[in-house]
């Protein structure tokens, strides 16, 4: 095929006597005649030069060619060609000399002054202040054709433009002026990206919010102010109040503003109106979020759901956009439920510089205020709030007209605790061996989704070691694993497991023998988390008050293994193994001088409340009201506690050094004991407190 190529390019005041000849060429066998001059945006300076090459056995079929193309198709050719080479004309004078109908043949400066002393150099424009030469000259290697070449110079000497004058060269220097044209172009060349880039942006936007300006405004695209929350015209959560077990104070709440948004006229005939805010308040997995997905279910209304922490974004301003979004949609489609999850995330406290001080968190609160209880209202929402941490919210938030009501969901009592595992045991397989009330016993300080998790990791015990059903086996070691750790490998070392074995058995001698103690449920030797072996007690009741005598117990216990190894095996030989017992023991004995007032001191708290606070920053900013003597009577009491609790686990286990032996000696052989065993070893040697003997356990079938 042949081959053809055709250049255009711009010249300002470039002589072009030499090549007006070849401003007419064969083009598909027809002449095309250019003026040496075009006026190119308005200036005469603008010269088009076009070159092209042509295979002669084609001239034929290029005429029939040239023919059909009409003049507007040779002037959209010529303007798009001129538009690719704008930005060359607007750049520095090197690009501006590219331009000059120059190919991009170069010549090495002393192969130019080599042709300039053999008179074969024609003529010389020099640009860039003399650093750039397009060179005209006679070329033998093409058959003496004249060549436009490119030459880099050093700097323009005056020996070289007295050489030129010798040779009668014709030379021309030239400066690279723009024209209004090519500001213009250098204008839109800057930005052009920018422009794209916005451009893009506001599509983006529009199309994010179905073609409209969006709800967060021009000022925020890509939908940043859009609420993110989950819409649902008619909820299907797959939970009822059915399925919520063990907070009936709360469900009962809840189903009175479930039969306020069905039956309303049964309230309003009274003159009662709809609570604007029920804000629920319990530590976590307790079932705050399980009572709302409940709601969603049972109340048959449109439901949106969000977290506190979606409102929040780095731009300021866009969490209170949101807020407005939800509130406007909720009102279109009133009457509907509002769930904000984590609510501290937004509600925390204004003002007080804890957290950092975050303007867009503020903003967004001030907004949630507004839109809650402000100047319109919001007559139809329901917002239903879940925070484990009501301490830091807003005091604003906090009153009857955006939170009518607070709902604590706390961890449940054994009765709560049987009714939740009754729930989740409905679909698991048990063995006649398993009590849900002795697991609901053992279990004290459980939370929903503890209990939850506690049945689950029973059945993974149970799948993985080839059983059909869950026995009670699965289930003890679900609760170690959960309390203390994964199992570990059993000690082999002879004298490290009997010292841990005294050090146990010293844990439930002590605890046994003192009155006001819980019962031993269980002493093993198997290692579990960091713990070398473990002492299980279990309470025969919550613990929702707790007397002096019984922390006073908790005491003794909790030293009983110090005592047993520095009894058993001598002062020197104590070891580390004590020290959580230690540490445990100082807190509880600090808690009752200076929390309970269970010390000669007298019944005064003697620690600030933000001292005790779960928020580190406010424990560190507690002022310290206490004078120095009071600490030091403090120490003394706390010193005076432990002991006196020492000499008495020392007692216990000089006195029964027998039964002590006794009870190691089964232990080493069998690794693990229950209660009732330890108990019946130890009554053949000394009689129980009244109030520490528990009656056997016998299992009852799991009923659910």
């Amino acid at each position: 095929m042949a081959a053809s190529s055709a250049c255009i390019v711009g010249n300002n005041g470039l002589s072009t006597h030499t090549t007006k000849n070849k401003l007419s060429k064969d083009v598909y066998g027809k002449h095309l005649f250019v003026p040496s001059r075009f006026q190119l945006l308005g200036k005469e300076s603008k010269t088009i030069v076009i070159k092209a090459s042509l295979d002669q056995r084609h001239q034929e079929g290029g005429r029939g060619i040239l023919k059909n193309v009409g003049r507007r198709g040779f002037l959209k050719h010529l303007l798009g060609n001129a538009g690719l080479v704008a930005p060359t004309l607007l750049g520095s004078g090197k690009a501006y000399a590219d331009d000059q109908g120059v190919s991009s043949s170069r010549m090495s400066y002393s192969r130019f002054l080599e042709y300039l002393d053999k008179d074969r150099v024609k003529k010389v424009d020099l640009f860039e202040n003399g650093t750039i030469a397009i060179v005209e000259a006679v070329s033998p290697e093409l058959g003496n054709r004249v060549q436009r070449v490119r030459v880099q110079l050093p700097g323009l000497s005056q020996e070289l433009l007295q050489k030129f004058r010798e040779k009668s060269i014709d030379f021309a220097a030239h400066n690279a002026q723009e024209d209004s044209g090519s500001l213009l172009f250098n204008l839109i060349g800057n930005l052009a990206f920018p422009l794209i880039l916005i451009g893009g942006l506001f599509l983006l936007s529009r199309r994010s919010s179905g073609g409209m300006g969006g709800p967060g405004g021009p000022g925020f695209p890509l939908a940043f102010g859009q609420s993110k929350a989950k819409f649902q015209m008619e909820p299907n959560t797959g939970v009822t109040f059915d399925d919520v077990a063990g907070v009936d104070e709360a469900k009962q709440d809840f189903m009175e503003v479930v039969e306020f948004l069905k039956k309303p006229e049964r309230f309003t005939a009274v003159g009662a109106r709809i609570p604007k805010g029920v804000l629920l308040v319990g530590p976590p997995g307790t079932g705050k979020t399980l009572l709302a997905k409940a709601i969603a279910g049972e109340a048959g209304v449109p439901f949106f759901s969000i977290s506190g922490s979606e409102f929040v974004e780095m731009f300021v301003g866009v969490g209170a956009s949101r807020v407005r979004d939800l509130f406007k949609k909720a009102k279109e489609n009133a009457p509907c439920i509002v769930f904000v999850d984590e609510i501290d995330a937004v509600g925390r406290q204004r003002g007080t510089g804890i957290g950092g001080g975050n303007d867009e968190r503020e903003q967004t609160l001030n907004q949630l205020l507004t839109e809650m209880d402000g100047f319109e209202g919001n007559t139809g929402i329901i917002v239903i709030a879940a925070t484990n941490r009501a301490d830091i919210l807003d005091s604003a938030l906090l009153r009857p007209g955006r939170f009518d009501r607070q709902v604590t969901v706390d961890v449940p009592d054994i009765r709560g605790r049987t009714e939740i595992l009754k729930v989740h045991a409905s679909n698991k397989k048990f063995d006649s061996d398993v009590s849900l009330d002795v697991i609901a016993m053992r279990t004290p300080g459980f939370s929903g989704a503890d209990l939850a998790n506690l049945l689950n990791e029973a059945a993974i015990l149970a799948g993985r070691r080839g059983k059909t059903a869950i026995s009670s086996k699965e289930i003890d070691d679900s609760i170690d694993r959960i309390v203390a750790g994964m199992e570990g490998t059993v000690m082999t070392d002879g004298k490290s497991k009997s010292l841990v074995a005294y050090h146990e058995v010293g844990h439930a001698i002590c605890g046994t023998l003192t009155p006001g103690h819980d019962a031993v449920q269980k002493v093993t030797l198997i290692p579990r988390g960091q713990a070398r072996g473990l002492t299980w007690f279990i309470p025969a009741d919550d613990p929702t008050l707790i007397s002096k005598q019984q922390l006073f117990a908790r005491i003794v216990g909790g030293l009983g293994g110090r005592a047993a190894e520095e009894v058993i095996f001598g002062e020197p030989e104590v070891t580390t193994g004590a020290a959580g017992d230690l540490q445990q023991i100082t807190g509880l004995a600090k808690q009752m001088v200076t929390t309970f007032g269970m010390s000669e001191i007298g019944p005064w708290s003697l620690m600030d409340s933000s001292a005790q606070s779960a928020d580190v920053i406010m424990r560190m900013m507690a002022r310290n009201s206490m004078s120095e003597k009071l600490a030091e009577d403090i120490d003394a009491a706390v010193k005076r506690l432990s002991d006196s609790a020492y000499e008495i686990a020392l007692g216990h286990i000089r006195n029964n050094r027998e039964a002590i032996d006794k009870i190691v000696e089964v232990l080493l052989e069998k690794e693990t004991m229950t209660g009732d065993e330890f108990r019946a070893i130890l009554s053949e040697f000394v009689e129980i407190p009244a109030e520490n003997r528990v009656p056997p356990s016998v299992p009852s079938p799991v009923s659910v």
